[in-house]
């Protein structure tokens, strides 16, 4: 081999090594960033929990879901951690949801990375609903989806009087999921049907007088509260709580502001404790009251098929178990993500049929429970135009917008097949 030959493999040889040492380092990066999407640390008595993505409201990505579960798991045991508590960074949101972009993506590119997604959170949820620690969500500014998911379920959950929650998923097609089945049923009266099909939302105080949050603190005393909780010395339960309620008391925003439903919750009570979405809207329409067509208006706007899923989900999920809730939940996620829910329902080895929470035993749902979803008719009332466009823009600070959102309904026979299309995002500014 000749000197020249020589030092053109080495040459090769040398830039072969430069792209690995880049390659590291881009690895490397990465990984830190997706680190840093969730701090995990013990301070004082505590493991403090912070969803670290303000620019993006906080949102839930699979890997922050894989980290929180982990160590939740690893405070659980550890006899020096007494309580766990969650936050947003940021001022804006506690957690807006999940990462919808990445879920709309990943839709097309990577299917596992869905059943994975879902199926880890709702274990999460559960891991939350029956951690033996006291777990203390500070809810402070947007709380929706997901992040209800990661905070109502827990033993203490603290509003503020910018805390903004709602449950949209109809709007865009989906359920309110994480547990939604369970949790809002069992609000009073029928609260939790109207939140689901209407995506209205809760601010401030209302999210605790609704029993969405189990306290109310003054946003400038958050920082105090948490402090308190951290500096107790192995502190019980009830420590914890007599804290809480200490701050609670001491909170006057809006202590004398009636609930924002108040005056509408004997007619709200009424209308939505019809068992089919046809007969809400004839309940709305039969009123005729300007706050009964203002939600007629706004269920108009939603897609008709998952009002009909929500409502099914609600009615079975008021007598059900959370870890029963979950597992249908999952099943449903599964069918929504699958284009068509015919291609998903009642298939060997789908993954609608695999879900089981830790030590729990296979629960056995049968494909009945989905059938309402595309066996009734469609009442014409609900929709005249099978194509929704669910978009807006945004108008500075605080503006709700969908991003390059439709949900297309179509009807072939008795059948609906549902589908999501150029679903981007859903987000907060």
């Amino acid at each position: 081999m000749g000197l020249q030959e020589l030092c053109r493999l080495m040459s090769r040889f040398n830039s072969y090594k430069r792209t690995n040492i880049i390659l590291q380092h881009l690895k490397m990066s990465n990984h830190t960033d997706a680190a840093a999407e969730v701090l995990l640390e013990r301070k004082g008595c505590a493991g403090v929990i912070t969803l670290n993505r303000p620019r993006f409201l906080n949102t839930l990505t699979l890997n922050m879901i894989q980290q929180i579960y982990a160590q939740l798991k690893k405070w659980e045991q550890d006899p020096e951690t007494f309580l766990i508590v969650i936050k947003g960074a940021g001022e804006k949101a506690f957690c807006a949801g999940g990462d919808i972009r990445a879920l709309s993506e990943a839709r097309n590119t990577n299917q596992k990375m869905l059943q994975d997604l879902f199926r880890e959170e709702y274990i999460l949820n559960n891991a939350i609903d029956s951690c033996q620690k006291p777990y203390i969500a500070l809810i402070h500014g947007i709380t929706m989806g997901g992040g209800v998911g990661v905070s109502v379920h827990g033993q203490f959950r603290v509003a503020t009087e910018k805390s903004v929650f709602a449950m949209p998923e109809t709007a865009i097609g989906l359920f309110p999921d994480v547990g939604g089945g369970y949790f809002l049923p069992r609000l009073q009266g029928k609260l939790g049907y109207f939140l689901a099909l209407t995506g209205f939302r809760l601010k401030g105080r209302d999210v605790y007088t609704a029993g969405i949050a189990t306290h109310f603190v003054d946003f400038e005393k958050l920082g105090m509260l948490e402090e308190d909780l951290l500096a107790l010395k192995s502190p019980s339960k009830e420590n914890i709580a007599d804290v809480l309620e200490t701050y609670h008391a001491k909170s006057k925003t809006d202590q004398d502001k009636p609930f924002i439903l108040e005056e509408h919750m004997d007619k709200i009570n009424s209308w939505f404790s019809a068992n089919t979405v046809e007969q809400i809207v004839d309940n709305l329409q039969q009123d005729g009251s300007s706050f009964a067509l203002e939600q007629l208006k706004v269920i108009n706007k939603m897609s008709p098929t998952s009002l009909k899923i929500t409502l099914r989900q609600l009615l079975e999920g008021s007598s059900k178990t959370l870890p029963e809730v979950l597992t249908m939940e999952y099943r449903l996620s599964q069918a929504c993500m699958a284009m068509t829910f015919m291609k998903a329902l009642g298939q060997p080895g789908s993954p609608c049929s695999s879900f089981v929470l830790p030590g729990e035993t296979p629960a056995i749902l049968s494909p009945a429970i989905y059938h309402f979803a595309y066996t009734e008719q469609l009442n014409i009332a609900l929709r005249k135009n099978c194509m929704t466009q669910l978009a807006a823009s945004a108008n500075g600070i605080n503006s709700y917008f969908c991003l390059s959102s439709s949900v297309r309904i179509l009807r072939k026979s008795k059948q609906l097949i549902f589908v999501l299309a150029n679903l981007q995002s859903f987000f907060y500014v």
